[in-house]
């Protein structure tokens, strides 16, 4: 049986970002089956660096977010490097690109006044820390930093403890899944106008575009957002719990699951007390609340009362470290492992009914397909070898 076509079938990409937003992004459109030529420094992307672990001569962190792409190592400081782009963007629907704001007009390629101009169809996805001009225009900027200046670690850790860095890079992912989202929209409307248009995507927009709902709530009341450790500042009870062994995490967001909860603790009369008749009055009184809870909780054991809880309505979970996420019955039934060859990588959560996303090729070595990928541009083996002699690419 042949491989579904992708829903991107046909779209063909030139990624030239690094470390993790943008590779992130274009590897949701491999997924989906455009055709993503990621073109790297002759050093490479540095994520190949970011171990242990290692996983051959590349890091698994590199490898987590590249897998269905082609890689040619090419020097575009140098006129033939740039040249060579050129060639790669005569047929391609989007750009891809995370250098400093400037680098492509240094280069003698801004979006604006040459490329836009030669191809008039190309969209061009911009990713930087901040834009390219502003109080902070032009300045670096990586996860953690953005966190601690979009206010995101101001939020985030115990009320008695210090500002913590979320322990994933958030905003690198979500600044991708935006640029996703930014490509695909621009693409729609390519189809009206005919013409393609640069994205500006940044670290700081999308970090501060998280702050729901303390910027909200401020913006109300005026009141600065604290850290509130595993507590949700506007619903109650929604927090981690202990029990008679692990703790659980509650998300109770209705009066409806909270009776539910308590009916199953054996409190069926807790709902009825005016401190917690409501969500207003829970999260008033969320201290009593939780006494009252860990209190009926210490009767259960935590690991067969969360899935009981589940399964009557009431969001429920033990917290699980990522050692039973990845054998977890669901995880393996909803496809979240991939495994091409020796590689293996988190799947898709975007699960389309006809044209599902499909894992077709592992992430490649440095420079591994960069005489394939000369040669399907009409290089004839004269010239592919002179540019190899003169340094201008690897592989």
């Amino acid at each position: 049986m042949s491989t579904p076509k992708g829903a991107l079938d046909g779209l063909k990409v030139i990624d030239l970002s690094r470390v993790l937003g943008g590779p992130y992004c274009s590897q949701a459109l491999a997924d989906h089956g455009a055709e993503v030529i990621k073109l790297e420094p002759l050093s490479g992307d540095e994520t190949r660096g970011w171990g242990p672990p290692f996983e051959g001569d590349d890091a698994s962190y590199f490898r987590g977010v590249n897998r269905n792409k082609q890689g040619i190592a090419v020097d575009l400081s140098r006129p033939e490097g740039i040249g060579l782009l050129m060639q790669l963007l005569e047929d391609a629907d989007v750009l891809i690109e995370n250098f400093k704001p400037g680098t492509l007009k240094r280069w003698g390629i801004d979006y604006a006044d040459v490329l836009s101009q030669r191809f008039p169809g190309l969209i061009h996805c911009a990713i930087s820390g901040f834009g390219g001009d502003g109080p902070l225009g032009g300045l670096p900027g990586y996860d953690a930093v953005i966190q601690a200046m979009a206010g995101l670690m101001s939020v985030n850790g115990e009320a008695d403890g210090g500002p913590l860095r979320i322990g994933l890079p958030i905003v690198d992912m979500v600044t991708g899944l935006n640029a996703l989202a930014g490509v695909l929209l621009a693409l729609n409307e390519r189809h009206r106008s005919g013409l393609g248009q640069s994205l500006d995507i940044t670290l700081y927009d999308c970090g501060v575009s998280l702050l729901h709902p303390h910027v909200p709530n401020y913006l109300a009341a005026g009141k600065v957002p604290q850290r509130t450790g595993n507590a949700h500042p506007n619903i109650a009870p929604y927090d981690s719990y202990r029990t008679a062994s692990e703790p659980i995490f509650l998300a109770v967001g209705n009066d409806r699951q909270f009776a539910r909860l308590c009916e199953q603790l054996g409190a069926g009369d807790l709902p009825q007390d005016p401190r917690f008749i409501d969500n207003g009055a829970r999260s008033v009184h969320r201290e009593a609340l939780k006494q009252a809870l860990e209190k009926l909780l210490a009767r259960h054991d935590g690991a067969t009362l969360a899935p009981q809880l589940i399964q009557l309505g009431v969001p429920c979970g033990s917290i699980a470290t990522i050692d039973t996420v990845v054998v977890h019955p669901h995880t393996l039934h909803r496809g979240l492992l991939v495994e091409i060859g020796d590689y293996r990588g988190i799947g898709s959560p975007v699960k389309l009914s006809r044209t599902p996303a499909t894992y077709r090729s592992a992430p490649p070595a440095l420079g591994q397909d960069t005489r394939q990928v000369l040669q399907g541009m009409g290089l004839d083996a004269q010239m592919i070898e002179k540019l190899y002699a003169a340094g201008i690419v690897r592989g």
